[in-house]
């Protein structure tokens, strides 16, 4: 009887002894996984303990070492990080949905006004609002006019934001509600006229004279916006977010949700340049926790391409006497530069023409005198001065792009500026040559919000049709790793964030996305049929097929 006790002591002492296995939280098995390590190495299997990744290896190892209470058999699945989005308009994006019509891929007025009819018979509300519609997608490029809108909501005021958020379309009504008459003027922007009236289009600095008086979204339909925007960007893979310009408000309800454990996309918040922003965040140093990053200032050297806005350092080729719009003066750029180095913050400006790039370049070359990791940004970067390129290496300024811009305006952009011109546009081979990495975003709203179709334009340089055969200067193409890497790891170190997420490594936020394709090996036709099955965010899964 005692050595029955004895063993039935010793048996359990014995097997836990030789199931010495450590303890985990989740193990991925039986994958392919990119790890974008800087060997741009593969494994099999890692394993995730309170929210990060602490070892990969092959399948049989991992298993071998760990036990976790979830095991997941990717069944050779392809896992990459989860996808960054280094710029975009995320809070933008989630008022629209709450707001806005969307206008996205409308192919004349007319088609516009059937939508805005159907949104307003469904959403009502003091004003009519709508998002992203794009005259050089209709068959007469040209600005619209507010007769069409008057017609329609002759006692409703109507605003309409163009695709690139750079110029807006409005009716009698909301002129008439804002002031705006032939003789309103305003710097950084411009009223377009026509026999001497208001046509009811607005650029740029302009469109600030109208959106004062928009209706302000609810807080608790603002809430409702994020959750459901980051459900939209869980689906496509992302699991962290560059917000172009947020205020103060915002920043802190997004800070509140994530603390609450709502808001689970990782967020780097770019300020407004607003006073309010300057008090709270930026002379008190740099705010971040594990989803949220606050140390950059968002401002505008100019317009954008499309609407004509962009500062060209000589006329446009379709404009004569037009060089586009400076937003601000050169002042102004100094004394937040100024502000920002003095206080270790990042300033991240929109540059879209040579004029624009030109002017950024040098004014961040007054504070930043030679190589350095202040991590200094210029948005866009989109056409660069051949004698200009260099100053990205000279300065260590980041050119932060965004492929599908180059592919929405590759059918008109040498129209724009001409066939000299065009060669230093959309430039990313040359661009990132200078630091030797690059970051890569979608601009979304303003473009789509899915991450592969980045991928998708940054490698073939066509539309999703395959127009033109064989890419649009295709020598500017980004390679396949490259364009990973520009998505997630260079994503990351653009936010100094490198050694926190971007990488399928220890030590890092197991932060992953797993796809149904091999993006290293797949067709232009297989990138865009690409499925995400699932999308993970802390070693949590936040989206599933």
């Amino acid at each position: 009887m005692k050595n029955a006790l004895i063993v039935f002591v010793l048996i359990p002492l014995i097997m836990n002894f030789l199931d010495q296995k450590e303890k985990a939280d989740l193990i991925v098995s039986n994958a392919r996984i990119y790890t974008l390590d800087e060997d741009f190495s593969s494994a099999e299997s890692f394993v995730v303990k309170n929210g990060k990744i602490i070892a990969t290896g092959t399948s049989s190892d991992i298993l071998q070492k760990y036990k976790a209470k979830k095991t997941i058999d990717a069944k050779q699945q392809f896992v990459y990080p989860g996808f960054n989005d280094a710029h975009c308009h995320f809070n933008g994006y989630a008022v629209n949905l709450m707001q806005y019509a969307d206008l996205r891929g409308t192919t004349s007025p007319e088609e516009i006004y059937k939508r805005l009819q159907i949104h307003h018979q469904k959403f009502g509300g003091e004003w009519v609002l709508g998002r992203s519609w794009d005259q050089n997608d209709w068959a007469k490029q040209e600005f619209p006019t507010k007769e069409g809108l008057d017609k329609l909501f002759p006692d409703t005021p109507v605003y309409l934001i163009r695709v690139d958020g750079h110029a807006g379309w409005c009716n009698s009504k909301a002129l008439e509600i804002a002031g705006i008459t032939a003789k309103t003027k305003i710097e950084g922007g411009e009223i377009i006229l026509k026999n001497g009236e208001p046509t009811g289009i607005l650029i740029d600095n302009a469109e600030s004279l109208l959106v004062k008086y928009l209706p302000e979204i609810s807080s608790e339909q603002q809430k409702k916006g994020l959750l459901e925007a980051q459900k939209n960007c869980f689906a496509a893979g992302l699991t962290s977010v560059t917000d172009c310009g947020v205020s103060k408000n915002t920043i802190l309800m997004m800070d509140e949700m994530q603390q609450a454990g709502k808001l689970k996309m990782r967020i780097n918040a770019m300020l407004n340049p607003s006073g309010e922003n300057f008090e709270y965040f930026v002379k008190k140093g740099r705010y971040k926790t594990d989803r949220l990053l606050v140390n950059t200032i968002k401002v505008y050297a100019d317009g954008a391409l499309g609407s004509r806005g962009a500062l060209l350092l000589a006329e446009y080729s379709d404009d004569p006497g037009n060089k586009g719009l400076q937003i601000s003066t050169q002042e102004y750029y100094d004394e937040v530069c100024k502000l920002a180095y003095n206080n270790n913050f990042v300033v991240a400006t929109h540059a879209i023409g040579d004029g624009g790039n030109r002017l950024m370049l040098n004014t961040y070359a007054k504070f930043l005198k030679g190589k350095n990791d202040r991590r200094w940004r210029i948005e866009h970067s989109q056409i660069i001065h051949p004698d200009d390129f260099e100053k990205f290496g000279k300065y260590s300024i980041i050119p932060s792009i965004q492929a599908t811009h180059c592919t929405s305006d590759m059918p008109w952009a040498e129209k724009r500026i001409g066939e000299e011109r065009i060669k230093g546009a959309y430039a990313y081979q040359t661009l990132l040559k200078q630091l030797g990495w690059i970051p890569n975003g979608t601009d979304f709203p303003v473009e789509n919000i899915y991450p592969l179709y980045t991928f998708y334009a940054s490698v073939f340089r066509t539309d999703h049709s395959g127009w033109p055969e064989g890419g649009w200067q295709k020598e500017e193409g980004l390679t396949r790793e490259q364009t990973l890497r520009s998505m997630t790891s260079w994503a990351a170190k653009s936010s100094f964030e490198e050694n926190e997420k971007g990488c399928l490594t220890p030590g890092m936020w197991a932060d992953f996305v797993i796809l149904d394709t091999d993006l290293m090996t797949a067709t232009p036709e297989e990138v865009l049929a690409a499925k995400i099955l699932s999308t993970w965010s802390a070693g949590e899964k936040v989206f599933e097929l």
